[in-house]
């Protein structure tokens, strides 16, 4: 399970063997380690009369990482009830296949998550992180995320080889951590008559990491989109910016039977919203 702790430069790692439970690495990682390409030296034994240029030509080749995919490619967004999961894929290769992956996640004012796996193929590594905006249930415990925490996040790799080399990758990958958000929409009157106006309202709002409520989201475009009956396919009528509160207030000419929407595309630090369409019934 994924850990929320204090960034590596202030603490010291231990591997532990996920069968036993025992140590399988005695010495920690450090902050050292981390700042560069780690790989133990290979020793070639060379019996007696063997040329040193013999040990040489001993082909090698340095682990290589290659990417880091977070969410199968996906946003990770989270809201403020329940824990989110998702898995980090780090990719390299080397001659002994890769064994073992430290993985960090590092985002804006000090966000910082850690966990490790064995690889489960000689060229792949896998893990799994969860993270959460709520406190837990009876519990003063504080919580993983705040609002200062959404955006675009670092992924930061150190992978061992099945032969004992290690290969440190910062910046192996990155993706967004956003704030959940929802939107509602009405439109009225209905049924209407062909040709009259209808008012179409609804509000944006979206997950306060700190509070554990959704608020209003402010100042934001969202497009009004209209579907008609009997058709799969919205189309966006008219733009409008979200008030000071996250309301949203526009009026269009009635002109068939179908649906009406709010549509938000999401923003660097929130996701996006759809509101379920609203049936209005315009008769002749």
């Amino acid at each position: 399970m994924s850990r929320y702790v204090t960034p590596r430069g202030d603490r010291q790692t231990a591997r532990v063997d996920r069968e036993t439970g025992g140590q399988i690495s005695s010495p920690a990682r450090s902050t050292a380690r981390r700042g560069a390409v780690v790989g133990a030296v290979a020793v070639v034994l060379v019996g007696v009369g063997a040329s040193a240029d013999a040990a040489s030509q001993t082909p090698t080749s340095e682990p290589v990482v290659s990417g880091a995919v977070v969410n199968s490619g996906h946003d990770v967004i989270v809201g403020i009830t329940r824990d989110v999961a998702f898995p980090v894929t780090v990719t390299g290769s080397d001659d002994s296949g890769l064994s073992f992956a430290d993985v960090d996640l590092k985002g804006p004012h000090g966000g910082f998550y850690t966990t490790d796996a064995f690889c489960e193929t000689a060229t792949s590594c896998t893990t799994g992180f969860t993270v959460n905006a709520h406190p837990a249930p009876g519990s003063d415990d504080p919580v993983d995320l705040s609002n200062a925490n959404a955006g675009t996040w670092s992924v930061d790799a150190l992978v061992d080889t099945a032969d004992g080399d290690s290969v440190f990758a910062p910046g192996a990958g990155t993706f967004a951590l956003k704030r959940a958000a929802r939107l509602t929409v009405d439109a009225a009157p209905e049924p209407v008559a062909k040709g009259a106006r209808i008012t179409v309202t609804g509000k944006l709002v979206r997950a306060n990491w700190d509070t554990y409520r959704y608020a209003g989201y402010a100042g934001r475009t969202v497009k009004l989109q209209f579907r008609p009956k009997n058709s799969s396919t919205y189309t966006t009528v008219a733009t409008v910016n979200t008030s000071s509160t996250g309301t949203l207030r526009t009026t269009v000419k009635a002109v068939k039977d179908g649906y009406w929407r709010w549509n938000f595309t999401g923003s660097t630090t929130t996701g996006p919203a759809k509101a379920a369409g609203d049936y209005v019934d315009v008769r002749p």
